[in-house]
């Protein structure tokens, strides 16, 4: 796992924006893992100024890591309006080939198999972009989530629902279930990037990065993956005790792995 640490959540946002950037420009029809939230919000400003500034993300696939249960395709909150206003349209994707899970239809385990058959058909995701909760969980694979998980229903913690009130109307409002990319799902991408900003990620990345690997603690799966980056502002790097090494191998990385 490679951790770098930056200055604010613009740093973060950039650089993770570049690592993307990086992968479009070798492969221009890469397949995209998306993630919603606020965490990824300075990663997707940073890459639409690079497609402003020529950079044609018009053949990436892309593949949601989740979708409320319940919610009308059409509400503001529901993932596949947020995707198309934060992601697709910005950043000049083609809708066509952006997928969400489908929360509304009525055979909801049908729809998480059909999703994951989807991501295989697409020949898989090269990377996966990532957010992490206060309670550690990446995408909505809550605290004792399996390592082994395919896409699927998920009941949402109750800190889950506090945190995503601010988007709904009424707390009551936040839907109990989602759709997710599961654990096991989320580990066969080729790359995991996962960004988080802010004191109140400390102690989530804290526990993923440097804490034991447990289904208690969902990120910290991330140290299965073979190719899997975090990048963090100062404020959601303070818990962690070996940052002087982490800025030391990122100051002294080989060539071939620096990216602008």
């Amino acid at each position: 796992m490679e951790i770098l640490i930056l200055t604010d959540a613009q740093a973060v946002g950039r650089q993770a924006a570049a690592i993307v950037a990086k992968l479009v420009e070798r492969n221009p029809e890469a397949v995209l893992g998306l993630a919603t939230g606020a965490s990824p919000q300075g990663l997707y400003a940073a890459l639409a100024d690079r497609v402003d500034a020529g950079l044609d993300l018009s053949k990436v696939a892309g593949f949601a890591l989740d979708e409320y249960v319940g919610i009308p395709r059409e509400h503001p909150e529901s993932y596949a309006q947020v995707i198309d206003r934060d992601v697709t349209r910005p950043l000049g994707l083609d809708p066509r080939r952006v997928h969400v899970p489908d929360g509304r239809t009525a055979d909801l385990e049908a729809a998480t198999a059909a999703y994951d058959r989807e991501i295989r058909a697409a020949g898989g995701i090269d990377l996966q972009i990532l957010g992490i909760g206060e309670n550690g969980h990446i995408g909505f694979n809550e605290p004792t989530s399996s390592f082994a998980s395919r896409t699927r229903v998920k009941t949402l913690a109750p800190s889950t629902r506090a945190a995503n009130a601010r988007f709904f109307a009424r707390p009551e409002d936040v839907p109990t279930h989602c759709l997710t990319q599961g654990l096991g799902t989320i580990l066969e991408a080729r790359q995991l990037v996962l960004v988080a900003t802010g004191q109140s990620k400390a102690p989530a990345i804290a526990a993923a990065v440097e804490g034991p690997l447990t289904s208690m603690v969902p990120g910290s799966a991330l140290q299965l993956h073979a190719r899997a980056t975090v990048i963090v502002d100062e404020a959601a790097a303070s818990l962690l005790t070996l940052t002087d090494y982490y800025r030391y191998t990122a100051d002294n990385r080989p060539v071939w792995q620096v990216v602008d």
